[in-house]
Formats: C-alpha cells, structure tokens, sequence
C-alpha cells in the first residue's frame, strides 16, 4: 500500500471512529438524560479540534525519519491494502470496539476516546499530500513494509520514472511560477 494512502486511509478511519464513538456518547447520554456530559463531550471535541490543528504540521519530522530509513528496492512490494491497514490500524479498531461497548455503560470512556481519535485525524490530515509532494519532487514512491503489528512501521522506496505523479490540474496548482 502506499504510504500516501495508508495516511490518508488513517486519517478517514480515525474520523469515522471518533463519529461513531461520538454518536455512542450521544445516545448514551440523551438516553439518561446527561446533560452535562453532552455539554462537557462537545467541549472536549472542540478543544481536541484545537490542538490537532495546532500540531497539523508537527508530525513532518517523524515521517521524514520514516521515509528517510526506508529500504530501497526495485521491484514493487506484495499490495495488500486491507491486511496493512488492520496490521498499522488495530489499535484504532480495540479501542473503537471497546469504547463503544463500554459505552452503553459509561459513556465518558468513548467520549475521551472520540476526542483523541478527532485529534490524530484533523493533525494528520494533510501529511499523505506531504509525502506526494515529496514522491514528485524525488521521482520516488513509497510503500508501507510488511513488519509485526507491534514494530514501528517500515517502508519501502521505488523508483518512480521520472516524477510528474501528480494529476496536471493538481501539478498547475502547487506549481510557484
């Protein structure tokens, strides 16, 4: 899979995470009559919208540590996009899954959850751009590795024929001149 797309992929279930949970808590919530914890969810949210859009552009130096330690091959990797997202991404599924049933019970612990998901979301969200700028301006392209679920992600580096990777429409707009 590649890695531009293994972010943006990140980046959309971790959103549809934090709708569900939130969605949980206000079910929960309303069904109980909380107030409170409504008032003091939507709060959270807001604050995590905050300070994802405040670290938005902090995470460049750990994924250019990653890409700079990738492994250059020749050939393209195994493409399995399903089976990487659920090897990279299954702590976002446990805690999805447990935060929603543990929900029904108590519904602070999805409300905690749904912001920290909304959080790596909204600071995430443009880094799969990042990486195509820098796939256009190398002529490279990079590659999720197959590695354990619990070893920090790996990638792998090809050659990309020349750059020009993006569509032209895309390429006039990022273009200075």
């Amino acid at each position: 899979m590649r890695f531009s797309e293994f972010l943006r992929a990140a980046v959309l279930l971790s959103a549809g995470s934090a709708t569900t949970m939130a969605a949980v808590v206000v079910l929960s919530a309303t069904r109980n009559y909380e107030d409170v914890l409504v008032l003091v969810s939507v709060g959270w949210w807001l604050l995590a919208t905050v300070i994802g859009l405040r670290l938005e552009g902090r995470g460049h130096d750990e994924i250019a540590r990653v890409m700079a330690a990738a492994r250059h091959q020749t050939t393209l990797p195994e493409l399995r996009p399903g089976l990487t997202l659920i090897n990279r991404l299954w702590l976002l599924l446990v805690v999805t899954i447990v935060a929603g049933v543990v929900g029904v019970f108590a519904p602070e612990v999805p409300s905690v959850a749904t912001g920290f998901a909304l959080l790596v979301a909204i600071a995430w969200r443009r880094q799969g751009n990042a990486v195509e700028a820098i796939e256009e301006r190398d002529a490279a392209r990079f590659y999720v590795d197959r590695t354990s679920p619990f070893e920090p992600i790996r990638l792998v580096r090809t050659p990309g024929f020349g750059g020009a990777f993006l569509k032209p429409e895309q390429r006039a707009a990022t273009d200075p001149g």
